[in-house]
């Protein structure tokens, strides 16, 4: 029973003995259900955010290789306090480990 409801939404028991506890933390199975769905879309989220991660990389290396080809600066030090500023306003502290995260990911390490 447990087997049916997991197979139908798209994700089946990733252990050898098929125990759901170790593959939902539950044996319940309309909990397990639910918990595959929106691991589900947490996976769809995560490919997003990668999908977005490299293509922000990508644009910020753009951009610093057209400024220093003109004369310019490798960085900008006022766009990147404004980047931190805008990510810890929005998520905390949290945020500006991720805006810095971002920034080496499009300018690399300093």
């Amino acid at each position: 029973m447990m087997t049916d409801v997991v197979e139908q939404s798209g994700e089946t028991a990733g252990t050898a003995d098929g125990n759901p506890v170790a593959r939902f933390g539950t044996e319940e199975p309309v909990a397990a259900a639910r918990i595959a769905e929106i691991r589900e879309r947490i996976d769809e989220i995560d490919r997003t955010l990668i999908q977005l991660w490299q293509e922000r990389a990508e644009l910020s290396q753009e951009v610093g290789a057209t400024r220093m080809a003109s004369g310019g600066t490798r960085l900008v030090l006022a766009r990147e306090r404004e980047i931190l500023e805008r990510f810890r306003q929005a998520l905390g502290a949290d945020g500006t480990q991720l805006a810095l995260l971002l920034l080496r990911a499009g300018r690399g390490p300093l």
